[in-house]
């Protein structure tokens, strides 16, 4: 771990993940008064990624554009938002202490929101062509493949809106998917007939390109001819931080009370680390409203 800086803030409350529930948490922190900060890696997190958000009450536009009003709006209760990255937690007198690259902050209570990193696939030429025709992220790379044939690799609703918004772009999309049945909304898969080739029951065994992708192989032995490879099987929640902690979680995510406690007192989580039915960005920032309430109740108490 790079060596921190000895130089340290204090706050009621720490909350770490910017995203839509740490954001939420921050202007529900600053309602009750506390001394709050934000810290994350990625100011926004993965909600910036959406080409389109239809589905938040209110709003409907880019996520980056939803994330811009809500870290405006965070920043207009005063409350301070710092792009870092918290390296590590460990319980103190005062309560907390929290480590980043450049300094170390103490607080009485940590809200955790960091959020959850997109799945990899794992096969031959994913790791060694990523950011060379491999991408995670449609909203940030589509336009690079503009007239070009790509494919999706996904059956969910990630993966079907991700084809879709390809197909205003891109030549021709394919959409790779392991099972024979969809997980996304009826509309979508009307959608999808008329305007990607939808091939079931398959998965992509290799990547292969020198430079830049070039083609697929698919486990029946098929070779697709594309340029880009747009990987959307879901997430896996950031957890390193709360292991040492002795945080509590199931199947990889944190497990909380209604009022977004783990079994840690002075520990809560909100947002996609927590298991939760619906990863929405609508139950994020409900989530993280709950927290900040729940850790004010907390401090108070």
């Amino acid at each position: 771990m790079p060596q921190v800086n000895l130089k340290s803030k204090e706050y009621d409350l720490c909350i770490v993940g910017a995203g839509p529930a740490g954001l939420a948490a921050g202007i529900y922190a600053a309602r009750y008064k506390l001394n709050a900060v934000i810290i994350g890696k990625e100011l926004g997190g993965r909600a910036n990624y959406p080409e389109r958000i239809e589905n938040y009450p209110g709003f409907i536009g880019t996520g980056i554009d939803l994330m811009k009003k809500m870290i405006s709006q965070t920043k207009h209760f005063g409350v301070e938002i710092l792009n870092q990255e918290v390296l590590s937690i460990e319980k103190s007198n005062q309560g907390f202490k929290l480590n980043s690259e450049k300094e170390s902050f103490h607080s009485k209570a940590v809200i955790i929101a960091s959020g959850s990193e997109k799945k990899k696939l794992g096969i031959k030429g994913e790791s060694e062509l990523t950011g060379r025709g491999v991408s995670y992220c449609s909203t940030c790379d589509a336009f690079f493949f503009k007239k070009k044939d790509v494919v999706v690799v996904g059956g969910g609703e990630a993966a079907a809106k991700t084809a879709l918004f390809l197909s205003t772009i891109a030549n021709k999309v394919y959409l790779i998917y392991r099972g024979d049945k969809l997980k996304c909304c009826d509309k979508e898969k009307r959608e999808l007939k008329s305007k990607v080739e939808v091939i079931y029951n398959s998965q992509v065994k290799e990547i292969q390109g020198k430079e830049q992708v070039e083609s697929i192989i698919l486990d029946n032995k098929r070779k697709i001819k594309v340029s880009g490879v747009f990987i959307e099987i879901g997430s896996v929640p950031v957890l390193d931080l709360v292991e040492k902690l002795g945080v509590k979680g199931d199947e990889n995510y944190i497990l909380v009370n209604q009022d977004m406690s783990t079994n840690i007192p002075g520990i809560f989580a909100a947002g996609d680390v927590t298991k939760t039915r619906l990863k929405q960005v609508v139950v994020a920032a409900s989530q993280g409203a709950i927290a900040a309430k729940s850790a004010y109740d907390y401090l108070r108490g």
